[in-house]
């Protein structure tokens, strides 16, 4: 049977897809980018004739109808990040949270350690030999796919076909529900004096010829600002939003010194704006794969001088960094901190910085603390953790004792908060 036929005997409406979920089910969905879009509205409208379900997934960019109060007993979502629109539901036990490295969850799925009943993707429509791309949203799809009883694909007109290892054919459909929906963009990062200055620094850390992991935000933004005048820079990165395009387009980063991938720009996902999505789409050099692959430490460490760049919350005395709860209450998630900071750390002439300003809640609480806050996860470990920058410099933590990073953190804390943090130093070690 040719593709043709193939995408005709299984194009349904997404009320008829839904039928296919069961009582009990769990159901993932794509994510980021990726995340379907009607058929979660058909499940939301239907809610009343399901009891049970479980839907996982990680970053889903605005409001979620399937955690509003009262949907309870019909579906309860799993999340291995917290998105937004999740936060209060978590708090309230209307949802949970599982703790986890972004790259375990396809060995997840395909292990049978988290089951995967339906599958719930968005795609391109099929190009002439029946593949269809999972466009900005490679990441997990693939192995939810492989594992799951039904497959419910939206194919969306909207979607980019995107390059690399970032394809299903129609084949491994057992519904097609055809839609067109613009993807969900993420808006442009605020960019301060505060960032522009921990650009500035973490850019001095970043070497001609280096590969770079970036997230999405102000810092990343500032960080990139700051290296037009870099040379040969590479990306490998678990996501890039639109601040790497124009450093694409100037040659500055085109992979061409990277020891794995040279030449291409690999992620596994992308989130950003329209912009970013059609450059992805244009650019041979862009190539996603699976996240089991691009967040593995041990494919990491195969890059020469990685460099990854990521946020946190705060961090203690000891170096200890939270990345994603506020006290007890669950703010994110680890997503790919430490596949990047433990792939960094192998990598031959590899760094990994913790980059943050080094205040919050507009300059009344300092992130460089003591003790981490009662209840906060420790996501980096103090072992793991090799730089720490805000806007007062640098504090390079690998080989240093206690005393010695307690020291340099504190020469990078707000001023404001130095005379508290130097007498917690004391009563720890002495003058």
């Amino acid at each position: 049977m040719d593709r043709n036929d193939l995408f005709s005997q299984r194009t349904v409406s997404a009320e008829e897809a839904v039928r296919a979920i069961r009582n009990g089910d769990r159901v993932v969905f794509s994510q980021g980018a990726g995340i379907p879009q009607v058929v979660p509205e058909a499940l939301a409208k239907h809610s009343e004739e399901y009891a049970d379900i479980e839907i996982f997934h990680m970053l889903r960019p605005g409001p979620i109808d399937y955690v509003a109060e009262g949907m309870e007993p019909h579906f309860r979502h799993c999340a291995a990040f917290v998105s937004g629109g999740a936060r209060e539901a978590v708090a309230a036990n209307r949802a949970d949270y599982m703790p986890c490295f972004f790259f375990e969850v396809p060995h997840f799925f395909r292990s049978g350690l988290l089951r995967v009943d339906v599958a719930v993707i968005q795609v391109s429509p099929p190009d002439a030999d029946g593949f269809c791309s999972f466009g900005p949203a490679c990441d997990y799809v693939q192995a939810a796919c492989d594992a799951a009883r039904v497959v419910i694909a939206e194919v969306n007109d909207c979607m980019p076909r995107i390059g690399g290892d970032n394809s299903i054919h129609v084949s491994q459909l057992d519904y097609v529900v055809p839609c067109s929906r613009a993807l969900p963009e993420a808006p442009p990062a605020v960019t301060g004096r505060v960032e522009e200055v921990i650009g500035r620094f973490c850019a001095q850390l970043i070497e001609d010829g280096a590969t770079l992991q970036l997230g999405i935000g102000a810092i990343p933004d500032a960080v990139l600002h700051c290296l037009t005048e870099k040379n040969d820079l590479g990306l490998h990165t678990e996501m890039f939003a639109d601040g790497v395009i124009d450093l694409i387009e100037r040659g500055v980063i085109n992979g061409r010194r990277k020891t794995l991938h040279r030449g291409l720009h690999v992620a596994t996902f992308l989130l950003g704006s329209r912009r970013l999505y059609e450059f992805a789409a244009t650019c041979p050099a862009v190539a996603l794969y699976p996240v089991d692959y691009v967040n593995d430490p041990c494919v990491i460490m195969k890059n020469e001088r990685m460099v990854s760049i990521n946020s946190c919350l705060e961090v203690d005395l000891m170096g200890q960094v939270n990345s994603e709860t506020i006290g007890l209450r669950q703010f994110s998630g680890t997503g790919g901190q430490v596949d990047y900071v433990r792939g960094a750390s192998l990598s031959r002439g590899g760094k990994s910085i913790m980059a943050m300003p080094s205040t919050a809640v507009h300059g009344t609480v300092s992130r460089i603390v003591p003790f981490l806050s009662h209840g906060a996860a420790v996501t980096t470990s103090r072992n793991d953790v090799d730089y720490v920058v805000t806007e007062y410099g640098i504090a390079h933590l690998k080989a240093k004792t206690l005393r010695e990073r307690a020291r340099s953190l504190i020469a990078i804390a707000h001023p404001s908060f130095r005379e508290g943090l130097m007498e917690e130093f004391e009563r720890r070690f002495g003058t």
